[in-house]
């Protein structure tokens, strides 16, 4: 009896160990959280445009009074490192840290198949500018920092035992501190900050592992493309200034700068990890 029992033990754990692994189920709800690195993507041409005599249109050039180009030096992407064209600028493609929360659910069809839809939050400071210089010389910078994203996007990945490949794409939302700052001390400037938004699409892919029945990690990397919703336009006033100042020559009441491209670019390379239900 004895060895009939310790037989058929043997030969129940030989089957457990010889049998596949069961296919997972990857069907229901999960809370988590990313982490990682943000990057923003600055346009190379980007520069800023002018409206001098006020009538909405930014295709304007900010003459002197003897006609020259006032902003002949050029335009560079990134923050001014001096008043002058020859000083440039820093890195306009910063980077920096995420890091956030999600939830979703995802239904295992057949074949293997995945879909799903997640939303999540992430807390950031990535930044990206433009700088223009004149030939007083002067610098001018807008920059634009986003506090956070958030967004909402679909899933279809192939389950493959306990690994999910998978590709997203879905809707962005963020948050965005826009300011402006110069080197000038002679025009007045105003308003010299603004918080909007942008919106736009999200694109990526990743892989997902299952550690346990409840709990995953992966990795992630999205595409994000966005459009700033209402832009900061600065109006360059009197101040101190005289009627003979480039930006007073054409309308005395001053001349609006704004940026000349409301795109924002993200690259985003995440970890992840969730909790299923």
């Amino acid at each position: 009896m004895i060895k009939t029992l310790v037989a058929a033990t043997s030969v129940a754990a030989l089957s457990v160990v010889a049998m596949p692994a069961a296919a997972q189920d990857w069907s229901g709800f999960y809370i988590g959280g990313q982490a990682g690195y943000l990057k923003s993507s600055g346009d190379d041409g980007e520069r800023i445009l002018f409206d001098t005599n006020l009538d909405g249109t930014y295709n304007d050039t900010v003459r002197t009074g003897a006609g020259v180009d006032a902003f002949s030096p050029g335009f560079c992407g990134g923050t001014a490192n001096g008043n002058n064209a020859g000083a440039g600028c820093s890195g306009d493609d910063d980077g920096a840290g995420e890091w956030g929360v999600r939830a979703g659910y995802d239904m295992h069809a057949s074949g293997g198949w995945v879909l799903g839809v997640v939303g999540e939050w992430s807390s950031t400071n990535v930044k990206d500018a433009v700088t223009g210089f004149s030939t007083t010389p002067a610098s001018y910078t807008f920059q634009r920092e986003m506090t956070s994203v958030a967004a909402i996007r679909a899933r279809l990945g192939y389950a493959m035992d306990t690994w999910l490949p998978y590709v997203t794409a879905g809707y962005a939302r963020a948050q965005v501190d826009e300011t402006y700052s110069t080197s000038n001390t002679a025009n007045s400037f105003t308003p010299t900050s603004r918080d909007t938004d942008a919106d736009g699409f999200q694109i990526g892919g990743g892989l997902e592992k299952k550690l346990t029945d409840r709990f995953t990690v992966g990795v992630e990397y999205l595409y994000s493309d966005l459009d700033v919703n209402d832009a900061l336009v600065v109006r360059t006033g009197p101040g101190t200034a005289p009627a003979t100042n480039p930006f007073l020559i054409v309308n005395p009441q001053g001349t609006n700068q704004i940026r000349s491209s409301d795109s924002i670019e993200l690259h985003s390379f995440r970890v992840t990890a969730a909790f299923r239900f």
